[in-house]
């Protein structure tokens, strides 16, 4: 299952966004209104929002062009990556990508709210 998140222009450098992505306590600011519980960990971040399961989610990779965030929890697989081109001294251009690999049933389940969920992120993004 791949979803994808809408191109959005975000003030700030892409060194500016490498050091804020590679910091899991960072990834707080971006959480939607209806965020329940947050937990930075050392090498990631669990939330929970509400009316879905508990997510953990592990920094994988931060570069100055993609960030990519991995399932933590070895029964789901997919991965969360956000792809960085500088357009300006103080611009980036941001979209994020989601890559899982579900079951029909879950697939059905999930990809509205990951989807809205997508939204929420490049929202909040945007507004940096």
């Amino acid at each position: 299952m791949k979803l994808e998140g809408r191109k959005i222009i975000v003030n700030k450098s892409s060194e500016q966004l490498v050091q804020m992505l590679k910091n899991p306590a960072d990834y707080r600011d971006l959480m939607p209104d209806s965020l329940q519980s947050f937990e930075a960990r050392e090498d990631g971040f669990k939330f929970s929002l509400k009316g879905m399961p508990e997510i953990a989610l592990k920094i994988s990779e931060v570069t100055d062009r993609e960030v990519v965030l991995k399932s933590a929890a070895s029964n789901l697989d997919f991965e969360l990556k956000g792809t960085m081109n500088p357009i300006a001294e103080n611009q980036t251009e941001v979209q994020l990508l989601f890559d899982g690999k579900f079951n029909p049933f879950i697939k059905m389940m999930v990809e509205k709210p990951l989807q809205n969920f997508i939204n929420s992120l490049s929202d909040s993004l945007e507004k940096l």
